[in-house]
Parts: structure tokens; C-alpha cells; sequence
């Protein structure tokens, strides 16, 4: 996009000229990256240190050469001088000019970037400055880019300057383009276009948990990735001892977002599911919904440390005798039941706690030993350690056991269940869960896992020993996690922090969160702050109005959302009852002409007959996992967390009615009304229940 102002024709040509400077510095470092992996070039004698410094040179070389293609910057800051003597002026930056882009580019380490990264501290400026607050900025500039059209992978097209020292303030179109533009495949990162409230999430401290409840559009994802991308750059030592964890609602959400970390320059951070992170086993079993919500309860995690420690037999023995030699020594009844209880009343790990109780014994022997003959030598505690009668006593007084051991005997048995669930469950609660009744008691080895099996599994496996944590973890839409399935995060998280994100009015689960206070109790962190974000700049103002008159029957206490936007477009289109398949190949063809993503959403049991009604008018479509595909045919219980340019909203009150009586039918519906980031089109035979 030219312009005749020759002034501004002058300074396109100069960012130009700066990106291919840029682009052949890259090139230079991804090359360097690539020759030092190659030559082990700098690695020093030492073989630790060798390899230490080979991982990270290899580290660096991927990280590079990963970095999918595109414009290389997105802004400029043009730091006040020392000579305008204002209070606005520049400080350690005065006079100075820097570029941001989502990596730091430099010709050497020694010199002055070509481009800053994002996360610097001085490209906060970026993100916060105002006319009434400029923070030395003078001028703030933001770049428009093209794909490129001689094979290069961007142009850049125009640009836009914001005097802040002046006191200008203006609206961004070049901000106002990137947030609108059409969508088809994955998810792209937010760094050029990151708002003030989300900046001030993105770099909250590494220590600090935050609770973000995202209305629809608002950027809760993005400001989650790009909250783990601010980390991995600002605390890297940190985060690489512990690691950095994202858990999303299902595989096709992280397909969905897989390429906006390796876009920001991060490429170690693992990707999952909370069911995968548990999994022990194959789920090959399915409960019914009473079965379900009653495992998932957190009265549950109770009844299953009642179930392990009634393992634990204080009277065990009515005293233990230990081979010393040619002599014997004895442990009293009444040491070894003080023993057991003093340790119970720790509260360790179930593992940690019987070798606590070996530990005791040795010392209580060593101690009679060395009364008569002296010190002991480490052999001598070690032989006492392993004796049988002491490994004999333990095995009766605080036997191993597995997990599955544990969950198969009380789902199994029901005076076990009985035992340890009363004044917990119910009768009715207790018979739901319990397995049906066979010939013989059930194996915990040929036991078939439900998917909560595998959290009550996950439950007891934290009792026996605690898991290794994360230094960080970001979990999406955490308004549907179970109570216990919070309690199996915040077991990774004992030692790190958290970025919870969701929305209390997309709860789609029977058991989805109503308040984030009680959430967060579950995850360990009662008294994180919420921070509400209100302001969408993905969903149009037409769209998050229609979303909004759900708002009152989905019984959370959510404050109701706003758009920026005014250019979306809604269309309410009644079918005759048999004529809605046609409605929605019609709202698909007049969709195709437009530019963008077309994203076909309805209840489960409806999507294959529409699927093929597409097929047959010609118009091919994929499915929700197919992220490039032009058209997708899309489940209702699946598109969480999912966007669209064009949505056809299929039969909305078949999609209320597809949870049951008493289900979040009204939920999911309001999920699907707001995946649409341009238009909406509603189809439907029968009366709308809003």
C-alpha cells in the first residue's frame, strides 16, 4: 500500500531496508547456532560442562530454525532525548530507537540488537505507554505487513505513528486489521497487538498464581501462552528445573494452539491433557453420570485415604525380635505401636511413611546395640535395615501397595467402600460407584479403568508419593475440572505457580465450577486474585449481545461481556422443520464467498447427516481436528476454545437439549454462539430457547 507522501514513501523504504538487514542477521545466527553444534566450538574440557553447553547449543540452533516464517519486527520506540527536560523524557533509553519483534536479533552479542524481544523490560513501554502516560516514549510506531509477494515471507505495507510525547493518542487500524483478520488453521500469537490488561497478566511474577475469567473473545488463551512465553524468557533457569506445563480441555484445543509458542521462540514446553498426564491405564470402562460425579467429588479423595491407611496396623506384632549377631534385640509392642502412630500423625506420603517407621525401628535397635558395644558402623545399619523380621513387620504394619490396589479393593468390596466412606457417601452414592457384583471378587489386574478410575487412581498414587511438579503451569478451561481433578494438578504444582483461565459461563461439565473460589481451593491456591476480562476483541459486539441474553439462566455470576468490534454481522435464519439441512448448505454457500474460516456447529448426533448434506451439494468439509480445512463440520461438545470467521449455528435448542435434563445444554449452546470472530448465522425449525 503506497502513498504519495514522499516522507512517508522515505521511512517505508528505511524499515525496509532495516527488515533485510534483519532477515540476513537471522540467517547469520541460525547458521552460527548450527556451526557451533556442529564443531563443539567454545566447549570446554570438562565433559559436564561439554554436554551442558552442547544441550544449549542445540537448544538454540532448533529454537531458530523453527521459527516459522514472518515479519521479523511489528513495532518501533523512539525514546525521548535528554534534551526536552520533561518528565516524560526517555531515562536510560533517552534518545534511543528500538525495534520489537517475537525474537531478539543482534549481528554479535556484544552489540546493540537490531531487534528487542517482546518480553524485554524496555518493549513493556510498548504495550503500556499512553499520551497521559507516555513512559519516555516519543513515538510509538506499529507496522502493517503483507504476505510477501516476490517469495520474500512478508511485505511491509504501511505503518503508523503515534506522537505520545506530544500527548497524540489515536485508534490503531493496523491493530484493528491483525485482530479481524480472517482465520483458517491454528492459532497465531497476539505479540504485536497484547492490550494493557493483558500485558499486565502476561508479565505477572513467576511466583504469583492469577485466575483470568475470559469472557468470550477477550484473548484468555493468548494471554496464557504468551504468559508461559514471558517466563521461559525472563526465568529460564527457573522454569528448566521444573519445567513448564499447558494443559488444555482435549487434543484438537492443543493442536489448535501448537504453533503460538514455537512463533514467540519457545519450543520446550510440553503440551497436554489432564486425562493424559494421569493416565495409568487405557480408559476400556464407562461410568454412568451418577458414577461419575460422585469419583470426581472431593469427598472422595477422603474416602480413599481412609481406604489406604486402614492398611496400617499399629498392633501388628506383639513385639519384634532382630538378629544382632550371635544376640538378639527386642522391640516392645507398645515402642512399636508408638512408633506407627507418631509417624500417622506426620502425615508423609504412604511410601515415605513406612520407610519412616524402618528408619525408627533401626535407630530404636541401634541405640539398644550401642548401649552394650558401642557406635555402629553404616554396614551394621544397613544389615539391620534389611532383615527379614523388620521387613516382615513393615509388610504387616505398613504394607506396600499399589494404587490400583487400593481403588480395585473399595470399588470392589462393598464393606470396604462401606468402611471408608461413612459419614461421607450415602448409600445411593456408595452403591453407584461400587462394580458390579461377579463370581469372584475383581483383580486389580484385570480391573477395566473408567476415565475417573484413572483420577481416583491419580488420587492415591499422590497419597503414596508426591509427583514431580512443574515450575509453572497454565491450565485452560479450568472452569470444567472436577474437584478432584483440580486436586491432581495441584499436586504438580506444589512447588510452582499457576495461570488458571476460563469462563464460569462456559461450564460444560456436570461437575463445572460455579465460583472460581472454590476452584481454586481445590487447586491449592485460595486466595489467588480473579481478574475478570470483559472487553473482546475477537467477537463481534452483535454476537457477544445475542451471547449475553443466556447470561441470566446459566446461574454463574460472571459480569456481562462488550466488544470493540461493531463490524460483525448476525443472522437469525428460521427453516421449516424439514428444511433446516438445506438452510444450513445455503449459509454455507452465501459463507464461501466471503473471505475466512466457515465452521458448521450442532449437536453431536446431527453433525454426520450435515456432513454429508455438504458432501452432496459439492461443498467438501472437514472435521474439528483438520485445522486448515476451508469448511469444518464440528460437534457442539468439541469447539470449546475453538474460533471461526463464519459460524452456522445449527438447531440451537437441539444443542441445549443434547446434556440431558439438568445438564449445561444452555452452556455448550453458549460456547457455540460465541466461536464466531466475524459472522453468525443461526439456523433453525424450531423455537429458539433465548
Amino acid at each position: 500500500m503506497s502513498s504519495p507522501d514522499p516522507a512517508l514513501r522515505h521511512a517505508l523504504a528505511r524499515e525496509r531496508a532495516h527488515h533485510d538487514h534483519c532477515r540476513t542477521a537471522l540467517s547469520a545466527m541460525v547458521d552460527g547456532a548450527r556451526e557451533h553444534v556442529v564443531t563443539g566450538e567454545d566447549v570446554s574440557a570438562s565433559g559436564a560442562d561439554a554436554e551442558v553447553l552442547g544441550y544449549r547449543l542445540r537448544s538454540r540452533a532448533r529454537e531458530l530454525r523453527e521459527l516459522p516464517e514472518g515479519p521479523l519486527f511489528f513495532g518501533r520506540l523512539d525514546f525521548a532525548g535528554p534534551e526536552t527536560g520533561s518528565a516524560s523524557a526517555g531515562g536510560d533509553h533517552a534518545g534511543q530507537t528500538y525495534h520489537l519483534g517475537r525474537l531478539r536479533i543482534t549481528e554479535d552479542p556484544a552489540a546493540p540488537p537490531l531487534v528487542v524481544d517482546w518480553r524485554a523490560p524496555v518493549s513493556r513501554a510498548f504495550y503500556q505507554a499512553t499520551a497521559a502516560d507516555p513512559r519516555g516514549v516519543a513515538v510509538r510506531r506499529r507496522f502493517g505487513w503483507a504476505p510477501g509477494s516476490r517469495g520474500d515471507s512478508a511485505d511491509l505495507t504501511g505503518m503508523e505513528d503515534e506522537h505520545l510525547g506530544r500527548g497524540e493518542s489515536r485508534a490503531s487500524d493496523i491493530v484493528a486489521r491483525e485482530i479481524e483478520r480472517p482465520r483458517v488453521g491454528p492459532m497465531r500469537d497476539i505479540a504485536a497487538t497484547i492490550q494493557p490488561e493483558q500485558d499486565d497478566l502476561v508479565r505477572a511474577d513467576l511466583t504469583a498464581t492469577v485466575c483470568v475469567q475470559g469472557a468470550p473473545g477477550t484473548g484468555k488463551t493468548a494471554v496464557g501462552l504468551h504468559r508461559a512465553a514471558y517466563l521461559l524468557y525472563t526465568h529460564p533457569q527457573r522454569i528448566a528445573r521444573g519445567g513448564l506445563l499447558i494443559l488444555g480441555p482435549n487434543p484438537t484445543f492443543l493442536a489448535y494452539i501448537a504453533e503460538v509458542l514455537p512463533a514467540l521462540g519457545e519450543t520446550g514446553v510440553r503440551q497436554s491433557t489432564l486425562s493424559r498426564e494421569i493416565a495409568r491405564h487405557p480408559v476400556t470402562a464407562v461410568d454412568d453420570e451418577r458414577a461419575a460425579a460422585v469419583k470426581h467429588d472431593a469427598r472422595t479423595a477422603e474416602v480413599l485415604r481412609r481406604a489406604l491407611y486402614a492398611r496400617v496396623a499399629a498392633d501388628a506384632a506383639d513385639s519384634l525380635s532382630v538378629p544382632d549377631g550371635s544376640s538378639r534385640r527386642r522391640v516392645p509392642a507398645d515402642e512399636l505401636a508408638r512408633i506407627v502412630a507418631d509417624v500417622r500423625e506426620e502425615e508423609p506420603p504412604y511410601a515415605v511413611g513406612r520407610e519412616r517407621v524402618r528408619a525408627r525401628i533401626v535407630r530404636y535397635v541401634q541405640d539398644l546395640a550401642e548401649r552394650r558395644s558401642g557406635p555402629r558402623t553404616a554396614a551394621w545399619t544397613r544389615r539391620i535395615e534389611r532383615a527379614r523380621p523388620v521387613t516382615a513387620y513393615l509388610d504387616a504394619a505398613w504394607p506396600r501397595v499399589r494404587p490400583e490396589e487400593v481403588v480395585a479393593g473399595l470399588l470392589g468390596d462393598p464393606d470396604a467402600l462401606a468402611r471408608a466412606a461413612d459419614g461421607l457417601l450415602d448409600g445411593d452414592e456408595q452403591r453407584a460407584v461400587l462394580w458390579p457384583a461377579t463370581g469372584a471378587r475383581r483383580s486389580w489386574r484385570s480391573a477395566r479403568w473408567s476415565a475417573a478410575d484413572l483420577v481416583l487412581l491419580d488420587e492415591v498414587a499422590g497419597l503414596l508419593e508426591h509427583p514431580e511438579g512443574y515450575g509453572h503451569i497454565v491450565v485452560d478451561e479450568a472452569q470444567d475440572l472436577s474437584p478432584m481433578e483440580c486436586r491432581a494438578i495441584a499436586r504438580r504444582a506444589a512447588f510452582g505457580s499457576l495461570t488458571v483461565l476460563g469462563d464460569l459461563a462456559q461450564g460444560t461439565t456436570p461437575w463445572a465450577a460455579r465460583s472460581w473460589r472454590t476452584s481454586l481451593a481445590h487447586l491449592g491456591r485460595p486466595d489467588a486474585p480473579v481478574v475478570p476480562l470483559t472487553t473482546g476483541f475477537r467477537v463481534p459486539q452483535a454476537v457477544v449481545g445475542l451471547a449475553n441474553r443466556l447470561l441470566a439462566r446459566l446461574g454463574v455470576d460472571v459480569p456481562e461481556a462488550r466488544s470493540l468490534r461493531t463490524d460483525g454481522e448476525l443472522t437469525i435464519r428460521p427453516a421449516a422443520p424439514g428444511g433446516v439441512v438445506d438452510a444450513v448448505v445455503d449459509a454455507v454457500r452465501a459463507a464461501l464467498a466471503r473471505d475466512g474460516s466457515v465452521g458448521v456447529v450442532a449437536a453431536d448426533a446431527d453433525v454426520p447427516g450435515l456432513r454429508a448434506a455438504l458432501d452432496a451439494a459439492g461443498i467438501p468439509a472437514g472435521g474439528p481436528e483438520e485445522l486448515g480445512a476451508r469448511v469444518t463440520v464440528a460437534p457442539a461438545s468439541v469447539v470449546k476454545g475453538l474460533e471461526y470467521d463464519h459460524v452456522v449455528a445449527v438447531e440451537p435448542a437441539a444443542i441445549a437439549e443434547a446434556e440431558g435434563a439438568g445438564g449445561r445444554g444452555l452452556h455448550r449452546l453458549y460456547v457455540v454462539l460465541t466461536r464466531a470472530v466475524s459472522r453468525l448465522d443461526v439456523v433453525h425449525g424450531r423455537p429458539l430457547p433465548f
